[in-house]
This record gives structure tokens, C-alpha cells and sequence, in this order.
């Protein structure tokens, strides 16, 4: 079997037969099996577009012609169809190439994207922008039936419908998103992607006329008037009623069907959306088994498909969902919402055991929290569970349904801080800076899986809104030589809990680390080589980040010669500027250290954190300086 470096990628794409057409797909598919069981990924959705993407490249002229991809995490094939294969092996690694479009890697990446349905908004903009500009470029968005949830989704469907202008939407279906799709518009799209009529009368049709030479040229030609026949035997598709022109279902598999059907689209006039259908994980058979496990997916094995151990203990994912399910025992009140990230989070447990108090709201962050809000309202305590970077999505909901109000919604707020190899757009570094200035909120900073367990315990006793960041990975136990604080020892979660106190670490007046969460780790580290080489420090966990406890702050920084914060936050806002408030009522300075006033780059944790001076050998010397 031919490999990808045995083509001229992408000029040979237009000039290969059927067969060959095919030995490409074969091939594409065997180097995305290969790279990502080395570099981990999302694999199971490029699977799904493999023959999708090879149409678009024959049909459309990129990149003069735009295709921007929504989501973009099912771009891997576009990437090497796009002259890019010989770099796919750094895919997701420091310095290579990114795991979603990005206009600074190829000229074939239209816009950068990484969060969910703003392709169609996207889309149209660069539409109207040709229009104005007066060339005839085409713009091509390709976005899931999960992120189609999405209210900026419709927002972008009502206005490109009315607007008339010229451009195409390629639904691509596969009745998931990272899990399996839920929800009225799932319900709609499952109508017309089985309905027995249409789809029986095609196939019969096909293999009757097919048996000979004229019965072929009257089925080509009936081809061309699929359309029509559609609308008589399907219920009417709903993006009719949004002013676009939809045609199919069409098998996303099939490369002549879809190169035929995307050749004629390409020369309407107006808003055309393409219901394309497609298998997640297609051709590799444990991504077809399990399309959830493989939607994103570190290293594994591709002989078998299981995943490589990757060390470490429980992740700060599974104690949440652990400890909520434990928690909603007690509770009949306990309710989760999370925004198609059941697995993601660690809420599958709670979802098998109380199906009712379970409430997936699919790709909508701002409905789910409003959601929760209304909960709240009428008795219960609703868990608000997504991850850092999805929930500055729901910003405006946070602050004026919850935090005006007052009311008692817990926020589990997963991979906050770096996350490694997803990147700029999935990295939870700005949270804090958000978070810290809302009214009525308390947040809260756990370094490990022991202290989420006992926070969570506490935010469920409160009347008002908590919010709980952690980061991913191991949550693996950060002990402290010790205690918390002689006069405020933390209980057990089984214990009635009370808000969490400050953890203290030595009595060192060379400086004060104050660090939160999963920066508490490196500042012990920070310390131990920094009394190797005779300076001694004080480490101290605030635990609760706000409010701050100021006397606490005020008692521990007497005497120091140097106070540092440390976050996995930007600095600009953070928590190190809500000490600095503090303490420069005292006339105390405060150096902030955490992630500076940029978009930090893939790559991995521990790779990140050396490099941006925020690993514990690098504090040391920051300190020592």
C-alpha cells in the first residue's frame, strides 16, 4: 500500500482515478492511526472526514477559496492534504504543528478556531467581505451536529439565511459530539438521516437501473433531480425555514456521491447547507467501538487500541465525579449540569446512578448555567461541571443570573491552568481574572484530590455561588510537613465543613510563596532546593482565594524579606494582584509570578512550565534573584 509521502499532496488529489482515490483514503487513514497513538489527539472525528475532506479538495480550489472548519480538532486530514504531511509527526508538540487550524502554520488555514460552532457566524462574515471586496471566492464552513447545538450556531443560521448571500455549510453528522448527541435537534436529524421511504427508494433504484448502460445515464440524470425527490418522500428540513437551500442526506463515505453533489453546490447562488453523513472513527475498528474514548485520546497502542498507562494516581476528574456522586447520596437536592462533557469531567458515575438529577445541556455553556440558575431558584443545588476554557463562554451568566442573584450553584471548573498539548484556545489560564471580581462568589483552589473532596463537601453547605478550579491530571496527594493551622484544622469531608483555612509550610523570613492550587506542588519543590542552598522560605496554600483571609496575609508576611505569589493563571487580574491589594495597604511589594499577558502555546505541561520559569528549579532562582 502506497504511503503519504508517495504523493504530490494536494496537486495529485484532482488527478487520481477512483481506485487511487481510494489507496488515498486507505493511506491517509493509516497515518493518523500512527501519529496519534504517538502524540495523542483527537482521532476518531478525522477518521469520520476522511473522504469528506479528499471531495472538498477536488471540488474547491483552496486556498483561495475559505474553508474554515468549526471546532476545528477534525482538521488532522485537511493539515495533510494541505502539504503538511511531512511535519504531521510533531503534531501536538512544542514548536510543531498545532492540533487546530492555525493561520500562522499554512496559508490553507482560514481561521483559527478551537471552540465550538462559530464557524457558520465566521463564514459568513468572509462571505460579506467578498462581496464587498467584489471577487467570487467561495467560503466553505464545516461544522458537527454536536456543535450545531450551539446557540452561536443558530445565531449565525437565522442571519445567514436572511442575508441571501453566497456560501456553504457542510453538516457533518455523526449523531455525536464527544459523546453521543441528545436533544431535539438530534431527534430532527435522525428523521431525515433514516427515514426508511427515501432511503429504500434510492437504493432500489440504484441497483435496478444500474444493470445497464442506459439505466446508468437515466439514474445520473435522476441524480441531478435528488432534490426534488427528497422533499416529496422526507419531512421538511428546519434549515428550510432558516432561508438556506438543504440538500440531502448524502454519504459522507461515498467519494462520488459527495464530489458530485459539493461540484453542483458550488455553483448555487445564496446560503446551501449539505447534510453529510458520517461514522466517527471509521475504518479503524476500536475508534468505531468506542468513538468517545478516541474522540481525544493520549498515547496508545494500534495494534490493540488501548490506551498507554500514563502513571500517576486518580485525576482531579474522577475525584469530583467520585465525590459528587457520594455526596448526591445524602443529598436528594444535588443536582449535576454539564455541557456535553459527561465523560470529560468525571460525571459518567453520577449520570448511571441518578439519571434524573443529571442534565446534559449538549455544546450551550451559557443555557446550561442559566439552567442552573433556575434549579437554584426552586430549591435544589445544582453542580455546574465544564472545563476553564469552555466557561468564559458563559461569562455574562455567572455574573448577572447567579452572582446577582445570589444563589447557591456550585461551578466545577476543570483543566484550569495549562493544559499541554490542545493549546491556546483550550488552555484554562484566564478564570481567575474573571472569577475574582464577581460579587458573591467564593473561590476556591484545591492542591490535590484530598482538598477537592473536602471543598466540594463545603460549597454544598453554602447560600450563595462557589466556584472550584483544579487542574487536569494526577490528583495525587501534596502533603505538607505541617499542619494546616493550629487554630483552623481543615475537617473531614464526612464532618460538617466549615470554609477551608490557609496551609503553612515553614517559618523561613528569606520570602513568603504564596501559591495556589496546582502551583502548590512546584513552590514545595521551590523550597527544598532553596534550603539546600541556604535560604529559607515559608510556603503558604490560601486554599480559599477568595475571600482572602487579610489578617491571615497580613500575620504570615511580618518580618519577610520578599513575598512571591504563584498561579496557574494569568498574572493580569489573578491571584497574585488580590494579595497585592492586600498587602500594599502595608507597604509590602508583592512579585506575581504565573502565565504573562499572552496566548501560551502547545505543548506539554511540564514542557510549558520549565519554559515559562514556572517549575519549581525556576522559582528557586527567580527567588534567589
Amino acid at each position: 500500500m502506497k504511503r503519504l509521502s508517495d504523493y504530490n499532496l494536494p496537486d495529485a488529489i484532482g488527478r487520481l482515478s477512483r481506485e487511487e482515490t481510494g489507496e488515498l483514503c486507505r493511506a491517509i487513514r493509516t497515518e493518523l492511526v500512527e501519529t496519534v497513538s504517538k502524540t495523542g489527539g483527537h482521532l476518531a472525528s478525522n477518521l469520520g472526514v476522511v473522504e469528506l475532506t479528499v471531495a472538498l479538495f477536488r471540488v474547491f480550489d483552496f486556498p483561495r477559496d475559505r474553508l474554515i472548519w468549526d471546532v476545528g480538532h477534525q482538521s488532522y486530514v485537511y493539515k495533510l492534504l494541505s502539504g503538511r504531511a511531512d511535519r504531521f509527526s510533531t503534531l501536538r508538540t512544542f514548536g510543531g504543528l498545532s492540533g487546530f487550524p492555525k493561520r500562522a502554520e499554512s496559508p490553507y488555514d482560514a481561521y483559527d478556531s478551537g471552540h465550538s460552532s462559530t464557524s457558520i457566524s465566521a463564514a459568513m462574515g468572509m462571505a460579506a467581505a467578498r462581496d464587498l471586496a467584489g471577487t467570487d471566492e467561495r467560503i466553505v464552513c464545516v461544522i458537527g451536529d454536536g456543535a450545531l447545538t450551539g446557540g452561536v450556531a443558530f445565531e449565525g443560521l437565522n442571519n445567514v439565511g436572511s442575508s441571501k448571500t453566497s456560501m456553504t455549510v457542510i453538516l457533518n453528522d455523526n449523531n455525536m459530539s464527544i459523546s453521543p448527541a441528545r436533544g431535539g435537534l438530534s431527534k430532527h436529524l435522525g428523521r431525515l438521516r433514516t427515514n426508511k421511504d427515501y432511503l429504500v427508494f434510492k437504493a432500489n433504484l440504484k441497483r435496478t437501473l444500474s444493470k445497464s448502460s442506459a439505466g446508468r445515464s437515466v439514474y445520473n440524470s435522476l441524480e441531478r433531480q435528488r432534490d426534488r425527490i427528497r422533499t416529496m418522500l422526507l419531512p421538511r428540513a428546519i434549515f428550510d425555514e432558516f432561508g438556506l437551500k438543504y440538500i440531502g442526506p448524502i454519504d459522507g463515505h461515498d467519494l462520488d456521491e459527495l464530489t458530485d453533489t459539493l461540484s453542483r453546490v458550488r455553483e448555487m447562488e445564496g446560503p446551501v447547507l449539505v447534510h453529510v453523513i458520517t461514522k466517527k472513527g471509521k475504518g479503524y475498528e476500536p475508534a468505531e467501538h468506542n468513538p468517545s474514548l478516541f474522540h481525544g485520546i493520549g498515547p496508545f497502542d494500534p495494534l490493540t487500541g488501548k490506551p498507554v498507562p500514563s502513571g500517576g494516581g486518580e485525576s482531579f476528574s474522577s475525584v469530583f465525579g467520585r465525590t459528587l456522586t457520594g455526596l448526591a447520596e445524602k443529598d436528594p437536592t444535588i443536582c449535576a449540569v454539564t455541557a456535553a462533557m459527561t465523560e470529560g469531567t468525571g460525571l459518567k458515575p453520577f449520570a448511571q446512578r441518578f439519571p434524573n438529577r443529571f442534565f446534559d445541556a449538549e455544546i450551550a455553556e451559557q443555557h446550561a448555567v442559566s439552567f442552573a440558575a433556575g434549579l437554584a431558584l426552586r430549591g435544589f443545588r445544582p453542580c455546574v461541571a465544564v472545563y476553564s476554557t469552555f466557561l468564559q463562554r458563559a461569562y455574562d451568566e455567572i455574573l448577572t443570573e447567579v452572582c446577582l442573584q445570589n444563589l447557591p450553584v456550585v461551578f466545577a471548573i476543570d483543566r484550569a491552568g495549562i493544559v499541554g498539548r490542545d493549546g491556546e484556545t483550550h488552555h484554562g489560564i484566564f478564570d481567575l481574572s474573571y472569577l475574582l471580581p464577581m460579587p458573591n462568589l467564593t473561590v476556591l483552589a484545591p492542591r490535590d484530590g484530598e482538598e477537592l473532596e473536602r471543598m466540594l463537601s463545603f460549597a454544598f453547605t453554602q447560600n450563595g455561588p462557589v466556584a472550584i478550579r483544579y487542574p487536569r491530571g494526577s490528583a495525587d496527594a501534596v502533603p505538607f510537613d505541617g499542619p494546616r493551622s493550629a487554630a483552623h484544622p481543615l475537617p473531614e469531608p464526612s464532618r460538617n465543613p466549615s470554609r477551608p483555612v490557609p496551609s503553612v509550610q515553614g517559618s523561613g523570613r528569606d520570602a513568603v510563596l504564596f501559591a495556589c492550587g496546582a502551583m502548590v506542588r512546584p513552590a514545595l519543590e521551590a523550597q527544598r532546593i532553596l534550603r539546600a542552598r541556604g535560604t529559607d522560605v515559608t510556603v503558604c496554600d490560601p486554599g480559599c482565594l477568595k475571600p482572602l483571609d487579610e489578617a491571615f496575609l497580613r500575620s504570615v508576611t511580618e518580618g519577610a524579606g520578599r513575598i512571591f505569589t504563584l498561579e496557574d493563571n494569568v498574572t493580569s487580574g489573578g491571584f497574585g494582584d488580590a494579595v497585592q491589594t492586600v498587602l500594599v495597604r502595608e507597604g509590602k511589594t508583592v512579585r506575581k509570578l504565573g502565565w504573562p499577558d499572552a496566548f501560551i502555546p502547545h505543548g506539554s505541561q511540564t514542557e510549558l512550565f520549565s519554559r515559562y520559569g514556572l517549575d519549581g528549579a525556576s522559582i528557586a532562582e527567580t527567588v534567589l534573584k
